[in-house]
């Protein structure tokens, strides 16, 4: 990980046709939501996913992998973000849960976010903004 990354920070991996995301919870971790096939590849554009998903907490370099990544807290500029350690504290709360996600349902119900629809822990799961 990189010493600049904060906890709450939003970190966003870029996979071959899509974008993964994560939320930092320091120490090096993650949290994140994984595809219903228990695959990071669910997530794409071809194959979206729909039903039960796990949310986990890993290493950001076990996630990461070989992918490029960085911290994209974009929408700090236009909204307000929850404090850290609430969005911490939240995220920590959801590890070993599962939810069900629609790319397509929950892309249009936030898209006011403004960002890609693979930005699915925080828009089925986890508000990042009061």
């Amino acid at each position: 990980f990189n010493r600049f990354d904060k906890p709450g920070d939003l970190i966003e991996i870029f996979r071959n046709v899509y974008e993964h995301w994560a939320v930092y919870v320091g120490d090096g971790y993650v949290v994140h939501l994984l595809g219903p096939d228990g695959n990071f590849s669910s997530f794409s554009t071809i194959n979206l996913p729909v039903g039960k998903n796990n949310i986990l907490k890993q290493k950001l370099l076990e996630v990461v992998s070989s992918d490029e990544w960085h911290i994209n807290n974009n929408m700090d500029q236009e909204k307000q973000p929850r404090p850290a350690h609430v969005i911490v504290e939240q995220a920590n709360k959801l590890v070993g849960t599962t939810r069900s996600y629609n790319v397509v349902d929950y892309n249009l119900a936030n898209r006011s976010l403004n960002v890609s629809s693979a930005f699915s822990l925080t828009c089925c799961c986890l508000p990042l903004y009061p």
